[in-house]
């Protein structure tokens, strides 16, 4: 599958915020996909994560309870909604697939997204 990420830009500490991330192939209900992000000067870090069915999904523990993954496979959608933003979300995000049924390691996922920008001013 191909991916593209759209849906990031300024927004201030404690806003919320909504990524997407669209796919083009027929099979990605059969893909897991995760998000994840890089800032500045750092290595890219996982942040969520959905099962191919959406049934199953998992977070990094500096997001748990503000953002929530999701996905529409009638639509090849991924949707990250991102809330109570902090400046240290400030980041590039990235949407990954794989055909694992739920991965969480940058290097279990094979398709990536171009990346979008998040910056989240305090």
């Amino acid at each position: 599958v191909q991916l593209q990420a759209s849906g990031g830009g300024l927004v201030q500490a404690g806003g919320p915020l909504r990524l997407s991330c669209a796919a083009s192939g027929r099979t990605f209900s059969r893909h897991a996909i995760g998000w994840f992000r890089q800032a500045p000067g750092k290595e890219r870090e996982f942040v969520a994560a959905i099962s191919w069915s959406g049934g199953s999904t998992h977070y990094a523990d500096s997001v748990k309870g503000r953002f929530t993954i999701s996905r529409d496979n009638a639509k090849s959608m991924v949707s990250l909604q991102m809330n109570s933003l902090k400046p240290e979300d400030t980041a590039v995000y990235y949407c990954a697939a794989t055909t694992l049924v739920l991965a969480i390691k940058a290097t279990d996922f094979g398709s990536w997204g171009q990346g979008t920008l998040v910056t989240v001013s305090s």
